[in-house]
């Protein structure tokens, strides 16, 4: 496995814990506050942007030149 795709792993999976826990809280006060669930609104477009930076990350062919290199 390549250095770079285990970091985007264990930031990855780092970044879900802890989107996790903050879609949690968001809910708990979605709850005892009604208009609390608008704040779900910005926290879906960001897990949306980091989808996509990911997807692009891993699908571009530009950020793969050192892969072909004989060490």
């Amino acid at each position: 496995m390549k250095l770079d795709r285990f970091v985007l792993i264990v930031v990855c999976c780092l970044a879900g814990a802890v989107a996790t826990f903050w879609i949690t809280t968001l809910i708990l006060a979605a709850i005892s506050i009604p208009f609390a669930w608008l704040a779900l609104i910005p926290a879906a477009i960001a897990a949306y942007v980091v989808y996509r930076v990911i997807q692009d990350r891993l699908n571009s062919e530009d950020d793969d030149h050192y892969d072909k290199m004989e060490y």
